[in-house]
């Protein structure tokens, strides 16, 4: 049931079914109950929501499973995924629970789930919710049940952490910056901790309306970022993603920056001024042209598997402070436990004026290889859990590639899709390979003789 993040689908799809997220609410709680020494008499978690019209329904689901294993759950309302970690965590609430699909469209949505230390929940943890999901589900006594509460000030509380990732010092006043909120979570907290620490913000992407959470805006659409930050000769344009732990940015020229080239600029920015020490955590997918430039300013460079859990285990393992994904998840246990975008930003930003320079000058040492990234779509419940064939087909590809780059296949986590990803010299040849490649993954997904054949 869990993926690379939490639990994800169409919404009336399993698992997300009103029925199925009361059970998955249920069998955390009673986890959680039986995990308890706290004074309160009762668990609490936190609850928060990005802007999809279905967030209410699983709302209730998750209310009325946590009330029914005797947990209190404190609604938060609307509030990106990081906000619900940090308050988990400012609260000591046993755990945080999000309501959002992320950078999916709105047909999707998802719950993803925090410790009480703000901390993806660890494998063995899901693993656990998935069997006790197995056994019936029982209400407890009306005596026992767990409360419902709402934190009216969740916005304001998260607005003052996030403001606290600008160094000291530091003041944003007569930058003109422009943030698209992908119609999501960020909608006003974005556009609002940038005004108070003095920046004129235009906001762009903030009117959600309940089906136009990341469509054509936000991180996964940036050319929409870059449009605005040359209508309004903005110094530089941020974007997110619909629960607002994904950035990129565009500088004033209109030029896009993902997370590879932010996760550079972050770590340069950090050995000068912060003292950084150890290496950097990417992950599989990450540009060998990161690693390369990095190596050569003596940081190492360590690869995790795909997923910003994934990343934050091996900064842990490894006792690093800072790592991230190529789509702009950005961790900086500096300034927080988990991906945030608004506060990446802000520490991007910060970059830009402790060096007086523009992002194109600070990516200047960074030799990027071209990427191309291609999505083969896939039948939900087929073709995803037999992937024996992957190796092979990966060990034919590179041999196809020589020298010149990289190959890289994997189920996504998050979505029916299985990626492929081609990273070569030049744009051209890459494209070209992630294309015959993508082809015949995809002839292979749909032709199970074929795939026989192939992988014999």
């Amino acid at each position: 049931m869990f993926g690379t993040d939490g639990v994800r689908a169409p919404v009336g799809m399993e698992p997300m079914t009103p029925q199925t997220i009361m059970r998955l609410a249920h069998a955390c709680g009673q986890l959680l109950s039986r995990q308890h020494t706290g004074l309160n008499p009762r668990p609490a978690v936190a609850v928060g929501t990005d802007t999809r019209g279905s967030a209410t329904m699983f709302e209730a689901a998750l209310q009325a499973g946590f009330s029914a294993a005797g947990v209190d759950t404190v609604m938060c309302g609307e509030l990106p995924t990081p906000g619900v970690a940090y308050l988990t965590r400012l609260r000591g609430y046993q755990a945080g629970v999000v309501v959002s699909a992320s950078h999916n469209p709105c047909e999707d949505n998802g719950v993803k789930f925090f410790s009480a230390t703000g901390d993806k929940l660890p494998d063995g943890m899901e693993a656990e919710i998935e069997r006790t999901m197995d056994q019936p589900m029982v209400c407890l006594p009306s005596s026992r049940l767990g409360r419902v509460s709402l934190l009216p000030e969740a916005s304001v509380l998260y607005i003052q952490f996030c403001r606290q990732a600008l160094p000291a010092g530091l003041h944003l006043q007569g930058m003109k910056i422009v943030i698209d909120a992908a119609h999501g979570a960020c909608h006003r907290i974005a556009p609002e901790v940038f005004r108070q620490l003095g920046a004129e913000v235009i906001a762009v992407g903030a009117s959600p309306d309940g089906q136009n959470i990341n469509d054509n805006v936000g991180a996964t659409s940036p050319k929409h970022l870059s449009e605005a930050v040359l209508a309004h000769q903005a110094d530089v344009g941020v974007a997110l993603d619909g629960d607002g732990d994904r950035l990129v940015m565009v500088d004033s020229e209109g030029r896009i920056y993902a997370g590879d080239e932010l996760l550079y600029v972050l770590a340069v920015d950090a050995q000068t001024n912060d003292g950084l020490q150890g290496g950097v955590v990417g992950t599989v997918m990450s540009n060998q042209g990161l690693e390369q430039a990095l190596l050569r300013r003596g940081l190492g460079f360590a690869r995790s598997a795909v997923g910003d859990r994934h990343v934050l285990e091996l900064l842990k393992q490894r006792g690093w402070r800072l790592g991230g994904e190529g789509s702009g998840h950005l961790i900086g246990l500096d300034w927080h436990s988990t991906g945030d975008g608004v506060m990446s930003a802000l520490r991007v930003v910060a970059a830009m004026k402790r060096s007086q320079r523009s992002l194109s000058q600070l990516c200047s040492d960074l030799r990027m290889n071209a990427q191309c990234l291609v999505n083969v779509p896939v039948t939900r419940g087929t073709g995803m859990a037999d992937n024996t064939w992957m190796p092979h087909f990966q060990l034919r590809a590179e041999k196809l590639l020589g020298d010149d780059g990289r190959v890289l296949l994997r189920a996504s986590g998050t979505e029916p899709v299985v990626r492929v990803l081609v990273e070569c010299r030049t744009a051209l040849r890459a494209q070209r390979m992630a294309s015959r490649f993508a082809k015949e993954v995809s002839q292979l997904l749909t032709a199970p003789a074929a795939q026989d054949a192939v992988t014999a």
